[in-house]
């Protein structure tokens, strides 16, 4: 081939690339298309609607992310660390220069269940669009209508992100919702009753679960968004934390729990096998203890029907009292010492104050990472009908070395039948390195 030849096939070559640039780009910035009808609104002064969308709002968590305890509600702030750098919350109160009071309804729709801003600019999918993308016409606009009537204006500026560039370039995030998100709202199954349908909805819309629930993909995607797939729920490290299966496993999951333990958990922090903490306990502190007995226990029912992998799960935990000789050793003289008084030489704590580390899901995973937080860190406060718990663990990172705290986990994670194997001393280290003990301070975050 002559050069003349070369010379037009890498021009050609050149052009159809350009030409696909370009439609890449239109793609990743377009707007997309809004169920809701630009030209409609809400209705000023109802009431009802508004408080609907308060619902809306406790169920979806939205203050947790929006928020900053010394800060004015939904103003915004909070950062959160990504893999490519930090983000921060922005400011959703209907301030019109800071905020989103400028958004009409359709604006808003977009950005909640596309993730896509009025002027095209796509989101970082640390907001949780995957699932609200589930959300009802209904709940939208209720939801819309609560943050235009009933969240005061903030005139807060957003913090940028510092995502470096050309990682911060966002239209191929368009690319990343094609393969990775569902764009239809929730569909009823007709095979199940209504209390299913509700309990679905709300934990793979709403609350979005599977946020922390599910375990990720390369891309950073959830590997499920609905009960279609076993991996929907099924346990995921995030943050330093292990976020438990919420399916029906019976060592890392709920197949010991009833339909009355979840929804007492949901609801007051606390049952016969657990207390809430690690990130969970921001998200009942500020969403799940609000819901209506009805909705927990439709979030109960539903959870109960997703069945555990006993092949992944091993056979179920069974309690096995331990030997004397067994507290001979360092792990378990250090238990002896400095968790027995709360936690009982049994193992089996002083529900529903003091949790069972016998059979508790930290000490039979494979991840150590939850039992190793919690023990350099302790637990945040859980707040209750706006009332602090009078217990909670403490932080053991300036009494215990990285050595010791592996020889207590290691204790607790081989004793009363657990088996969630040992804990090296160089996980603890690095956790400690990047984490920070959990505030006593009682932190509460208010939605007006």
């Amino acid at each position: 081939m002559s050069k003349r030849h070369y010379a037009k096939a890498a021009g050609t070559l050149a052009l159809v690339g350009l030409v696909a640039l370009v439609l890449l780009v239109w793609y990743g910035t377009r707007v997309p298309a809004s169920a809701l009808d630009p030209a409609s609104s809400v209705a000023a002064g109802d009431a009802a609607l508004v408080q609907r969308g308060e619902y809306v709002a406790r169920s979806s968590d939205c203050v947790a992310c929006h928020s900053l305890p010394e800060g004015p509600p939904f103003a915004g702030g909070l950062a959160m660390a990504t893999p490519l750098g930090t983000i921060y919350a922005t400011n959703i109160t209907p301030d019109r220069a800071a905020g989103i009071g400028h958004y009409s309804l359709a604006d808003f729709d977009r950005a909640v269940r596309n993730g896509v801003a009025p002027e095209g600019r796509r989101l970082y999918p640390a907001m949780p669009y995957p699932s609200y993308a589930k959300l009802t016409d209904e709940d939208v606009r209720a939801l819309y209508a609560f943050f235009m009537q009933g969240v005061t204006p903030a005139a807060k500026p957003n913090k940028p992100s510092e995502i470096p560039w050309p990682l911060n370039i966002r239209w191929p995030i368009s690319l990343w919702n094609s393969l990775f998100t569902e764009a239809a709202t929730f569909i009823e199954q007709p095979a199940r009753d209504a209390q299913w349908n509700r309990g679905a909805y709300l934990v793979q819309g709403a609350g979005h679960c599977g946020s922390c629930h599910t375990p990720r993909g390369p891309a950073f995607n959830e590997k499920a968004l609905s009960d279609a797939s076993d991996q929907f729920l099924a346990g995921a490290l995030l943050d330093g934390w292990y976020a438990p299966s919420l399916r029906n496993d019976p060592n890392t999951g709920l197949g010991r729990w009833s339909e009355a333990d979840i929804a007492q958990f949901l609801k007051t922090g606390r049952n016969q096998h657990a207390v809430v903490f690690g990130s969970m306990t921001e998200a009942f502190n500020n969403s799940t203890q609000f819901l209506t007995d009805a909705d927990l226990a439709a979030i109960a029912h539903y959870l109960k029907s997703l069945p555990g992998d006993p092949q992944r799960d091993g056979a179920p935990w069974k309690y096995e009292a331990a030997a004397a000789s067994a507290f001979a050793s360092a792990g378990g003289h250090l238990y002896e010492t400095r968790c027995a008084s709360c936690h009982g030489l049994d193992g089996k704590g002083q529900a529903p104050w003091m949790p069972p580390l016998a059979g508790a899901t930290s000490a039979l995973t494979a991840t150590p990472d939850s039992a190793i937080n919690i023990s350099l860190n302790g637990s945040m406060r859980v707040v209750t009908a706006g009332v602090p718990d009078a217990y909670r663990m403490p932080a053991f990172r300036g009494q215990l070395s990285d050595v010791e705290i592996a020889q207590v986990l290691s204790f607790v994670r081989a004793t009363w039948g657990n088996r969630g194997g040992e804990v090296d001393a160089q996980a603890v280290s690095r956790l400690r390195a990047h984490t920070d003990p959990a505030s006593p301070t009682p932190i509460i975050l208010h939605m007006r």
